[in-house]
């Protein structure tokens, strides 16, 4: 589900501002963030998590539950938080979108988790900029409307820096190693839309280098 790929990467960032996180812990920190969101984020019965077989035997069970304990008692039990997710759902019914223009947005939303420099963004700028940045790829006219204007909060101006950075990774996107994202976007189910040149008109009025 897209609500607990977002609050997975919400409860990794937050941790580590908090904590200080060795490379070898990471993994540990992030197999627990998504266990924690789908917890949280999707209904149905639990099933039993056999934590013998996470990460090929990586981590005991025991090690598992600490750092579950641990992060939640980091975040102060706070999972409750209004994500990019949120704002993009909002976002994209005030854009009337259609199928291509949705699988866009959230092409370069994904891309964004991905990059440490879009962390500086709040999440509704963030979600707005995907918006913006979709639109401008697919060349959908005008590029941001009243009406976005009125739900987003944002004028245009106020995303054309974070929009510029969404739009420099997708180019990169095919050679990227984390390669998840643009496979996923590249195949006919969400519209191929990985494959569509990107939006280089948003980048000829100022240069920004990518992270």
């Amino acid at each position: 589900m897209p609500e607990t790929l977002y609050l997975t990467f919400h409860i990794i960032d937050q941790y580590l501002s908090k904590e200080k996180v060795s490379g070898t812990e990471l993994p540990l920190v992030g197999i627990n963030a998504l266990l924690i969101a789908s917890k949280y984020e999707e209904s149905g019965p639990q099933k039993n998590i056999d934590y013998g077989d996470i990460l090929r035997h990586a981590y005991t069970k025991e090690q598992m539950l600490a750092k579950e304990r641990d992060i939640m008692k980091t975040l102060k039990w706070k999972l409750s938080v209004p994500t990019q997710f949120v704002f993009l759902v909002c976002f994209l019914k005030a854009a009337m979108c259609d199928k291509e223009l949705e699988h866009m947005v959230f092409f370069l939303a994904e891309l964004g988790l991905m990059h440490y420099s879009m962390i500086t963004y709040w999440p509704s700028v963030a979600a707005a900029s995907a918006v913006y940045a979709a639109r401008s790829t697919l060349k959908r006219t005008p590029l941001w409307t009243q009406t976005l204007m009125h739900h987003t909060g944002y004028l245009e101006h106020q995303l054309r820096k974070c929009a510029r950075q969404l739009v420099i990774f997708h180019p990169s996107a095919a050679e990227s190693r984390l390669q998840a994202v643009y496979k996923k976007y590249s195949s006919t189910r969400f519209g191929a839309v990985a494959l569509l040149p990107p939006a280089t008109e948003l980048l000829r009025s100022k240069e920004v280098t990518s992270s």
